[in-house]
């Protein structure tokens, strides 16, 4: 919810002021009851209903620059949407004003320096299949439905990891539009304590319209997914500690405990080796198709944008959703019988646990080298409920039993896209010792938190203040 303190502190602004910001923006300004209002206020997840007073769909930087400047004339809470696919909404913001990047698509690849300049409102798949005929590609996040922006500005963690370490672990610069509308290039050599920040510091510092990538060559993978009934629980979910913890650079599994169609509730083991020899891939692969009886292995050598799209099915535009997530650093075996439970209590077949191993290269970045802290190897998993009528009460209070019954296994830091509302103890602990550095940059870059519709790194002003 809003700041009451934000709300009334809103001025009144006239309809000639909407006629100027309308004239000076090259994309277009959305009000209630204008034709396309609706459709751009719709999200992934469908839950979240919220009516901002204006939606400024921007084209350009420029665009952006004007969006807040006229935002902050106006006293008005301020949300940022790129893909829009964040579970919370944060990209949708009631009576406020919303600077929507979902337009902003162009991508630029240069193939001799192996380096993309992209922009924010791009999918994970669209800037994928963008740079992929290149014979390139670099670390995403696990869903070619999410969008670039979001998974970047909060670490990205994905399929490449262990290889190219995060998304962040690969951003050369960002072009970013900061509380005061100024438009700068952040970069290693240019305002470099901003950069910094930006790498895992979500959308705290500023609103990016573009960033620079390094990529590197990646050709077909050896992916696909192992499936197994959970009548095998115990045995499969051992099994999947055990592979994952000792894989190598080259090769990351998940896990997807979930209720698939003519099979019923099933653990998915997905694989993604991303090695030059594919033949190794294969040995080192053996172990995982053949442990158990599985009941389905697509496991096959693919492009990237083949297998980012894998798990899009299972979480459609416009379903309800609602996440709760936690860390694990190595589970053991009670850990794993108290996960298994959880998701044997599911309350709708749309609801899945999905477990996401983070290690190799990614583990390896020290953690005050970039904002993003959580460096060590861990499980990242979210308790992703799903469905499709009514209020969604039972599913929610699944979502949140099962985290209540993971935390005397669960470690301290949480990734901070797959942050719900746990507050501000929580943003602190996911930054761990970056936090006060953080703090004294929100000071410097946005010290009114102009920015705070996010997982919020207040000001010392607001924080002294108790606000």
């Amino acid at each position: 919810m809003l700041e009451t303190s934000a709300i009334n502190k809103a001025s009144v602004y006239t309809e000639a002021d909407l006629a100027t910001l309308r004239a000076g923006l090259s994309g277009e300004l959305l009000r209630p009851g204008q034709a396309g209002y609706d459709g751009a206020r719709q999200l992934w997840n469908g839950a979240v209903d919220r009516y901002p007073a204006l939606i400024v769909r921007c084209q350009t930087s420029q665009d952006v620059a004007q969006a807040v400047t006229f935002a902050r004339s106006y006293h008005l809470p301020v949300s940022v949407r790129s893909g829009g696919h964040n579970t919370n909404g944060l990209a949708l913001i009631d009576d406020g004003l919303v600077i929507d990047l979902s337009q902003m698509k162009q991508v630029t690849v240069d193939p001799a320096r192996r380096i993309a300049r992209a922009e924010p409102g791009l999918t994970l798949g669209e800037f994928v299949r963008a740079v992929e005929p290149y014979g390139l590609v670099t670390t995403t996040g696990t869903c070619s439905g999410n969008g670039l922006g979001g998974a970047t500005l909060g670490g990205g963690i994905g399929w490449l990891m262990g290889k190219y370490g995060l998304i962040i672990d690969n951003v050369r610069a960002f072009e970013v539009v900061t509380a005061a509308g100024r438009l700068l290039t952040v970069s290693a050599t240019a305002n470099a304590d901003l950069f910094w920040a930006l790498r895992g510091g979500g959308g705290n510092f500023g609103i990016v319209t573009a960033i620079e990538y390094q990529l590197h060559p990646v050709g077909p993978v050896l992916a696909g997914m192992v499936i197994h009934s959970q009548a095998n629980a115990q045995a499969v979910m051992r099994f999947y500690r055990d592979f994952s913890s000792a894989a190598p650079d080259e090769l990351t599994v998940y896990a997807v405990l979930a209720t698939l169609p003519e099979i019923g509730p099933a653990i998915m083991l997905i694989a993604c080796y991303c090695g030059e020899d594919l033949a190794a891939g294969e040995r080192l692969l053996a172990p995982l198709r053949q442990f158990g009886q599985p009941l389905v292995d697509t496991i096959k050598p693919m492009a990237y944008s083949e297998l980012l799209a894998l798990l899009d099915p299972a979480a459609p535009d416009g379903r309800n959703y609602h996440d709760t997530a936690y860390s694990l650093k190595q589970p053991g075996d009670d850990a794993l019988d108290a996960l298994i439970a959880c998701a044997q209590a599911v309350t709708s077949p749309f609801t899945a646990i999905v477990i996401h191993h983070v290690h190799g290269a990614a583990t390896r970045v020290p953690a005050q080298e970039t904002a993003f802290a959580l460096r060590e190897t861990h499980y990242a998993i979210v308790n992703a409920a799903g469905w499709e009528e009514g209020d969604g009460a039972a599913h929610i209070a699944w979502a949140k039993e099962s985290l209540a019954r993971m935390q005397p296994f669960a470690s301290r830091g949480l990734y901070v896209n797959f942050m719900g509302y746990e507050g501000e103890a929580a943003v602190r602990d996911a930054y761990r010792a970056n936090y006060e550095r953080l703090v004294a940059l929100k000071n410097k870059y946005d010290p009114t938190n102009f920015f705070r519709f996010n997982q919020n790194i207040k000001p010392a002003a607001q924080t002294e203040r108790g606000l």
